[in-house]
C-alpha cells in the first residue's frame, strides 16, 4: 500500500455515557491509532450539542499529545469565524512548541453548532461585521508566517516561535475551497463524508493539483466502516441519517432530527424544510474498502485518507480501525 491512512475523531457521546467517559473513549482511540500505525488523528469542534464532546479543539490535542508520543494529532477543525486569527495562531504555535513536529493545525467555515451558540461565539462582534472567510484565511497565513525578530515593536506576532511549524491545512467541500487552500499556500482536504457528490470530489481535488503547481497536499476524508463481512458492515450503517436543514438559501446538516427541528427554532425560520438523508459510508471489508481507496487514490492523485467513523459506539470504531490497519 502506497498510502497513509488518517482519522477523524468526533468524541461522539453514546447513550447512558457521560462527555468525561466520551473523551476517555476518544483518547483510547488516539493511542491504539498510534499503536496500529496511523499517522495523524484529529479531532473536531461542535458546541451546544449533547452528542458530541469536542467543543474545544486547541484543548483536547494538548491533552492528547501529552498521551501519545508519535501520532500526528490537529483539528479538524477549528471554525474560523468564530475567532480571531491571531489567537488561532497563537494556540498551534504554542502546541507545536510543546511538540515538534506532531501539530496539524485544520481550519474549517461551518458554524459547528445552532445559530444560538454561533451568537454566543461572535458575541465580541457583530456578525456582519467580521471579514470574510477568505480575509480571515489570509490573516491567519500571515500569523503563522512572519514571526521573524525585525518586526518586534511593528506588528504583533503570534508567539512562541515553534521548532517546526504545524502543518496547515484548510478543509473543504466545494473547487472554490481548493482555489483558496492552492491560493494561500495551505494543504487542502476535500470533506467527502459533507459533500458526499463524486463529481464535486473529482473537481475539487484536481482543481487543488493544478491551482497549487504540485505543491502541497490534496487528502480526502471519508466516513467510513470496516467489518468481517459486508453485511455486518451494511447492516451498521444502514439506520445511520443525517438531516439537512433549508432555509431560504441557507443550508445545514446535522445529525439528528431533534438538532434540526432547534436549528430552526433558533433561526426564527418560519419557512424551511427538512429532509432525512442516509449517511455515506463507505463500508465493507477491510479488502473492498482498500481496493476503493486505491482507485480513488489512482484517479486523483492523492496518498492520504483521513476516515471517519459515524457511529457512537466506541468498540465498533475501534474494531472497524483494528480491521484496516492490518492492511497498512
Amino acid at each position: 500500500m502506497n498510502y497513509r491512512l488518517s482519522l477523524l475523531d468526533q468524541s461522539p457521546i453514546n447513550d447512558g455515557q457521560t462527555p468525561a467517559q466520551a473523551l476517555e473513549a476518544t483518547l483510547a482511540f488516539a493511542q491504539a491509532a498510534e499503536t496500529l500505525g496511523y499517522h495523524r488523528l484529529w479531532v473536531s469542534e461542535h458546541h451546544d450539542t449533547e452528542k458530541l464532546a469536542g467543543s474545544s479543539p486547541e484543548v483536547l490535542i494538548a491533552w492528547l499529545l501529552a498521551h501519545t508520543s508519535r501520532l500526528r494529532i490537529g483539528s479538524g477543525g477549528v471554525m474560523l469565524q468564530h475567532y480571531s486569527p491571531y489567537k488561532v495562531a497563537e494556540n498551534f504555535h504554542l502546541l507545536s512548541a510543546l511538540a515538534p513536529d506532531r501539530v496539524d493545525i485544520g481550519i474549517g467555515k461551518a458554524p459547528g453548532g445552532l445559530p444560538l451558540s454561533t451568537k454566543a461565539l461572535r458575541a465580541h462582534a457583530p456578525a456582519d461585521s467580521a471579514p470574510g472567510f477568505p480575509a480571515q484565511l489570509q490573516q491567519l497565513t500571515h500569523y503563522l508566517t512572519h514571526l521573524d525578530e525585525h518586526l518586534a515593536g511593528t506588528e504583533a506576532r503570534a508567539l512562541p516561535r515553534p521548532p517546526v511549524a504545524p502543518q496547515r491545512f484548510l478543509l473543504g467541500a466545494s473547487k472554490d475551497s481548493a482555489r483558496l487552500a492552492a491560493s494561500l499556500g495551505w494543504n487542502f482536504v476535500f470533506a467527502g463524508f459533507i459533500n458526499t457528490s463524486a463529481e464535486v470530489m473529482t473537481e475539487s481535488v484536481l482543481a487543488f493539483h493544478e491551482y497549487s503547481g504540485g505543491q502541497g497536499q490534496a487528502l480526502i476524508s471519508l466516513a467510513v466502516l470496516a467489518a468481517e463481512t459486508r453485511e455486518q458492515a451494511a447492516a451498521l450503517v444502514s439506520e445511520q441519517h443525517n438531516f439537512r436543514v433549508t432555509v431560504g438559501d441557507r443550508h445545514v446538516t446535522v445529525g439528528t432530527r431533534e438538532q434540526a427541528e432547534a436549528f430552526v427554532r433558533q433561526a426564527g425560520a418560519a419557512q424551511y424544510r427538512i429532509e432525512q438523508q442516509q449517511l455515506s459510508v463507505l463500508h465493507g471489508t477491510p479488502g473492498e474498502i482498500h481496493a476503493q481507496l486505491r482507485e480513488l487514490q489512482r484517479r486523483l492523485c492523492v496518498n492520504e485518507f483521513v476516515i471517519h467513523t459515524p457511529l457512537t459506539d466506541a468498540a465498533v470504531r475501534l474494531k472497524s480501525i483494528e480491521l484496516l490497519a492490518g492492511q497498512l
